[in-house]
């Protein structure tokens, strides 16, 4: 009987949750143009008439400003701090302003700097910000938009300009979005590395590599070379850097800049493509050739050579190549400090990282795989837009630490490696350990369920961690973290615009450093601080050096055109409350790693309709499902409160994630 009575009840609330309604939804003043999710947990969204902040968990509107003509290049977080930039466009009155996320306050403004702030870097304590800017940034999908970007430094605290640069010659833009009959959109710099500030050098990409000094604007050094080969979006790696050298490559080279002198020290040539780099100790990886995006169309498209370089950091010597990949190249990870492994159309290539002899290769089986992961329990799980299999790795000593009881699979094997593999091609089914297929649904407008398809795998990739990191095994990584973190690209959001493979590369950066500084109401209100104790808070009165008494004489937010802000109605107890909330959830984003791969697809019974299945990457079971049918094609989740959010007219939704 009892048995009879939990299975009603299961069935109730399956048959109920099959018909799920929105956690929450809020009504905006029309149609909703753009919304993204925030470090904080502050969900913002723009319509014709205003721009919202709410918050994520309850929907609950914090604060709103009347702008018109926002687009979703209008609104750009500053890594690190608690402040947004507006690029706001009302012809004469174009301007860029920095505003307090949780209050809406403005800190600054500048009438100075026009267009869209399509990138930027940022260096808090030395008071610096660079934007990329450019104007009249809206084209058709399919045609070819070229724009000069100028490049603003200003200063953090007050917005004061710097010195600026304009590029010497128009570049290639690509799509916010690819569709069809989309009409006009917004047209980003996303087929770019975004710029870097390192050892008091700022560094862009855009026609090739040149640095200058970050606080005058001096030419230090610089290389032309077209950035996207053939068309392609971020064909060239994003720097990487030990203690000596920042390396960056373009025109089939990698050079190795000294982090002192700025001068190149030594070239590494003839490599070809050079789509990814990883520092081990004293040598540099390299992965050349792989898949990448078609700025025109946003279709995948390989390009070779393919295979892996291993570079004497000391000298730019080539200590060894493999060239035994094959087309549909994905990214790569290392099994542990001496495997490197990577995958290509038809098999998982396992490489002595010490001197590139291949240990072993087997078929994935994979359709069109396009990524690699290693996950905590030292498997590798290879990956495509419908199917995720996880394979035994040879030896591998890579294990974490830190995980729950329900993250550890159950599944038993045995090591189909025991014996010596040599380089023979091993089979497949003695090293599979589960494999999980999820087809995109029949039904609908094949262009637009692709496109949700594509947007709900890419998810896992926003959150960069262990199973994808090459630099998690590298002394050293918590440095190149702490700068990695302080730049911003339009990829943060808009994701699924690139290929799962490019995602995978860059996905070890898409992390929150635990140190932040605020600017807005959080720095003067301090009584909220010692209920954070895992991030290091630094406000404009504690910034070390000399900049640090004119930070805090200049900043004085105006909320004169701030309607509805919820902080300033509140009582001080509750507002302390409040933002404690806020950095408790952006100390929580800090620690969050990808553990589930969602896919868009026909959900099984008793649900029997369209929605997403989260897949664990370290069990392969099916343990999340999110109950949308149909979400707006730029939907997007917050992992800290298990929500999906999604728009409809002029509703903002969330919906909840339901856990097996």
């Amino acid at each position: 009987m009892k048995v009879f009575v939990l299975l009603a009840c299961l069935l109730c609330f399956f048959a109920t949750t099959s018909n799920a309604q929105p956690v929450w939804q809020t009504n905006l003043d029309g149609k909703v143009l753009f919304y993204q999710t925030t470090d904080f947990g502050v969900l913002l969204a723009g319509t014709d008439n205003s721009l919202y902040a709410a918050d994520g968990r309850t929907g609950e509107t914090l604060w709103r400003k009347r702008t018109r003509g926002l687009d979703e290049t209008s609104i750009t977080p500053i890594p690190a701090t608690d402040l947004i930039l507006i690029s706001i466009d009302e012809g004469e009155k174009s301007r860029v302003e920095a505003v307090d996320l949780l209050s809406g306050g403005s800190i600054w403004r500048s009438d100075k700097i026009k267009g869209d702030v399509l990138q930027l870097a940022v260096e808090p304590e030395q008071d610096l910000l660079a934007v990329v800017l450019v104007k009249k940034t809206r084209g058709n999908v399919g045609k070819e938009l070229k724009r000069k970007p100028i490049v603003h430094v200003l200063s953090l605290s007050s917005g004061d300009e710097l010195w600026k640069k304009e590029l010497d010659s128009d570049v290639e833009m690509m799509p916010s979005r690819f569709g069809e009959n989309l009409g006009e959109v917004a047209f980003t710099l996303d087929n770019y590395r975004p710029p870097l500030i390192l050892d008091g050098r700022l560094f862009l990409f855009y026609e090739g590599a040149t640095s200058f000094d970050a606080r005058t604007g001096k030419e230090k050094e610089r290389e032309k070379f077209k950035v996207n080969e053939d068309g392609l979006a971020l064909t060239e790696a994003d720097p990487v850097f030990d203690d000596k050298y920042l390396y960056t490559s373009g025109r089939g080279k990698v050079r190795a800049v000294n982090r002192r002198s700025g001068e190149v020290e030594w070239e590494a040539k003839d490599l070809g493509v050079a789509a990814e780099m990883a520092v081990v100790g004293s040598v540099l990886y390299v992965r050349t050739g792989g898949q990448f995006t078609r700025i025109k169309d946003g279709e995948t498209e390989n390009k070779g050579s393919f295979g892996i370089s291993a570079i004497n950091t000391r000298d730019g010597k080539t200590l060894w190549r493999y060239k035994g990949a094959d087309k549909g190249l994905t990214n790569f990870v290392f099994a542990d400090a001496d495997t490197i492994l990577i995958a290509d159309r038809d098999d998982l290539i396992a490489l002595d990282a010490r001197d590139g002899e291949r240990k072993f290769k087997f078929e994935h089986d994979i359709e069109r795989a396009q990524f690699i992961l290693i996950n905590e329990s030292g498997k590798a799980v290879v990956g495509g837009r419908d199917e995720i299999a996880a394979f035994q790795v040879l030896g591998s000593k890579f294990q974490v630490s830190s995980r729950s009881e329900s993250q550890i699979s159950d599944f038993k094997f045995q090591n189909a490696f025991s014996e010596d593999p040599g380089t023979k091609t091993q089979d497949r089914s003695a090293n599979e350990i589960w494999r999980v297929k999820h087809e995109a649904p029949s039904r609908g407008v094949f262009r637009v369920v692709a496109g949700i398809a594509l947007r709900a795998t890419a998810l896992y990739f926003r959150y960069g961690g262990l199973a994808t990191s090459a630099l998690n095994i590298v002394r050293g990584a918590n440095a190149a973290r702490s700068v990695l973190s302080l730049r911003w690209s339009g990829l943060k959001t808009r994701f699924s615009s690139l290929d799962l493979t490019t995602l995978a590369s860059n996905s070890a950066k898409n992390y929150v450093a635990n140190r932040i500084s605020v600017f807005g109401i959080a720095a003067r209100t301090p009584n909220f601080l010692n209920r954070v104790n895992g991030l290091q808070i630094i406000t404009p009165s504690n910034i070390r050096g000399n900049v640090a008494g004119s930070i805090a004489s200049r900043v004085a937010p105006s909320r004169s055109e701030v309607q509805e802000s919820l902080l300033d109605r509140i009582d001080p107890v509750r507002q302390v409350e409040k933002l404690s909330d806020y950095f408790l959830r952006r100390e929580r984003l800090a620690k969050i790693r990808g553990n589930y791969m969602y896919f868009y697809t026909d959900l099984p019974k008793p649900f029997d309709r369209k929605g997403l299945i989260g897949v664990n990457v370290h069990t392969g079971r099916d343990v999340r499902f999110v109950l949308i049918s149909e979400p707006d094609a730029r939907f997007t989740t917050d992992e800290t409160v298990g929500l999906l959010y999604s728009a409809d007219g002029n509703r903002l939704l969330a919906f909840d994630v339901l856990e097996r």
